[in-house]
């Protein structure tokens, strides 16, 4: 094996058993190999070979489970926890469960006090905003105001003629159009041909032809 070699398999022989030994649970080479590779840029059989080495030196245990190889730090590289030390844990554990349900409690109105600062403007797009805004209302002040000079407004008067001219006008529209399809029809009684062919030959254009209809009252 080269020189480069030897290092980077010594390297990576390392790294494993501080991953091993500070996890201190068991894995499967394919589990450390998916927990490292994006951190230490592992293959696949470099990390195979490093655990197989480390089970040969010692350093770690590799039980093997069916098919598959699973490796875990040597225990006896911990110190040993006495009797009293284990008694204590679960309620330590409690103590831990309560105070961490504490502080997710406490956490829960700092969250919604973040989101909603995060969703506010900063002070520098609030001020582009605001004179955006006076922009926006100088230019309304300005239209208003001429159209308060203009000299050519429609009085309530003059709006009212409006109005009864247009209503004049559409009554007799309508009136028009009644009494020119009652004689039509009258006369397509005895026509021998369609209604369509009599319109063509008398040349009679309808609202229909131009998509005209009539408008509300």
């Amino acid at each position: 094996m080269s020189k480069g070699r030897a290092e980077a398999a010594a390297g990576a022989a390392g790294i494993l058993l501080r991953y091993l030994q500070e996890q201190n649970r068991p894995y499967s080479a394919q589990d450390v190999f998916g927990n490292l590779q994006r951190e230490h840029g592992l293959g696949k059989a470099a990390v195979v070979k490093a655990l197989e080495q480390l089970a040969q030196q010692g350093k770690i245990k590799e039980k093997t489970y069916g098919k598959q190889k699973i490796y875990f730090a040597d225990q006896r590289a911990f110190a040993k926890t006495d009797k009293r030390q284990l008694e204590t844990c679960p309620s330590q554990s409690l103590a831990l469960l309560a105070r961490s349900h504490t502080m997710v409690q406490s956490c829960a109105p700092l969250q919604g006090e973040l989101k909603e600062l995060s969703s506010a403007l900063t002070t520098p797009e609030m001020q582009k905003e605001i004179e955006e805004l006076k922009k926006e209302c100088a230019a309304y002040t300005e239209r208003l105001k001429n159209i308060k000079a203009a000299t050519n407004h429609v009085t309530p008067e003059e709006k009212e003629q409006v109005y009864r001219e247009r209503q004049k006008y559409h009554k007799e529209w309508r009136k028009r159009k009644r009494m020119a399809t009652e004689l039509s029809d009258a006369i397509l009684e005895g026509y021998p041909k369609s209604k369509k062919q009599f319109f063509e030959e008398v040349g009679i254009e309808t609202d229909e032809d131009y998509n005209v209809k009539l408008p509300d009252p």
